[in-house]
């Protein structure tokens, strides 16, 4: 799964966490802490849905397994196109934060919606699933043999003429900066820090989240550290585990720093 480090990361997100001294609590993405944070951040940020949701409208009707759902990016905008939809991530905090919001929707919505404790490299769902989606780069979080076994569990869920679909992420090319700092509002307008430390030919990455004007007292700062791959590589992987890429589009434009591309496969025949 992921390969999380607490420690102080290099780069310019090592050198906040410095500054901040003592004051600086460490945490992950994705547990009791960061997860409030990284869902304030993904929801404000609709890249990717668009693509996704408009890719399973096209394919036509049939149920939806949502892969590292978190808190319901994906789930409640595939929730809203009427389709049955399984919400599968290994964090609880996430999926505590899944569950509050499906308590406010509408029943009909809720009941159309199952939520699973599970790992995406892992799973046994006993059942078939027209879609799988597997969105927000989230493949990366995977080392060489959890992506076997994600392929493997993907594989035995889909049903027949069914479609996988999953976002991957390259660095751009060499000439883009090692790293590089934004600052980024939530979608309850809190401003953070965002770093990302990339060096070329490196294969892991290192974000650092902090809030940008933060309070005086403890501060919260999400570290984390991931792998990084390549788009042919990754095309290679599926194609071994008896998946086609069937299409590709990309989601990243031109000069920016990441290279990001929506791929459907589906089961070789």
């Amino acid at each position: 799964m992921t390969s999380l480090t607490l420690t102080r990361p290099p780069g310019l997100g090592g050198a906040r966490i410095a500054e901040l001294g003592d004051r600086a609590r460490l945490c992950g993405l994705y547990d009791d802490q960061g997860a409030p944070l990284y869902d304030d951040l993904a929801a404000a940020d609709g890249f990717e849905i668009r693509d996704i949701v408009g890719a399973v409208r096209a394919a036509g009707d049939g149920p939806v397994l949502d892969l590292a759902a978190g808190a319901g990016r994906f789930t409640l905008p595939l929730l809203a196109t009427g389709r049955e939809v399984t919400a599968l991530d290994l964090s609880e905090d996430m999926l505590r934060l899944l569950r509050a919001r499906l308590a406010r929707a509408p029943r009909a919505v809720r009941e159309r919606c199952t939520v699973v404790r599970g790992d995406m490299a892992a799973f046994d769902l006993g059942r078939e699933f027209a879609h799988i989606v597997l969105g927000t780069t989230s493949l990366s979080l995977l080392d060489a043999t959890g992506r076997a076994g994600l392929y493997r569990s993907v594989a035995a869920h889909l049903a027949p003429g069914g479609q996988f679909l999953l976002s991957v992420m390259e660095r751009a090319d060499d000439d883009v900066p090692t790293e590089v700092h934004a600052r980024v509002k939530g979608a309850s307008g809190t401003a953070y820090d965002l770093y990302e430390y990339w060096p070329a030919g490196s294969d892991h990455r290192y974000v650092t989240i902090a809030p940008s004007e933060p309070a005086d007292g403890p501060v919260t700062v999400c570290v984390d550290e991931v792998g990084t791959m390549s788009i042919a590589a990754i095309e290679t992987e599926l194609a071994a585990a008896g998946l086609t890429v069937a299409g590709r589009r990309p989601l990243s434009g031109p000069g920016d720093r990441h290279r990001v591309q929506l791929l459907k496969a589906v089961a070789a025949r």
